[in-house]
């Protein structure tokens, strides 16, 4: 099963923790976003491989880009 994770706000990227290939448990941050000052981490639901990255660090994504996507 797929899960493929969105941006839920424009923001910036500050850091990236997952790289494709890696596994993740289900609650692992993947990502961390910076939006009007504040630090927002983006979980995964489900543990997984991540298969993709879309994003890096420095760049501004909009609401509904992907960021990961994991199988």
């Amino acid at each position: 099963m797929r899960e493929v994770v969105r941006a839920e706000m424009v923001a910036n990227v500050a850091e990236v923790h997952v790289q494709v290939g890696d596994q993740v448990d289900a609650g692992a941050e993947l990502v961390l976003l910076e939006s009007m000052k504040m630090e927002i981490p983006v979980l995964c639901e489900d543990a997984g491989t991540v298969l993709e990255v879309h994003i890096a660090p420095g760049d501004v994504i909009q609401e509904g880009d992907v960021i990961v996507v994991l199988g």
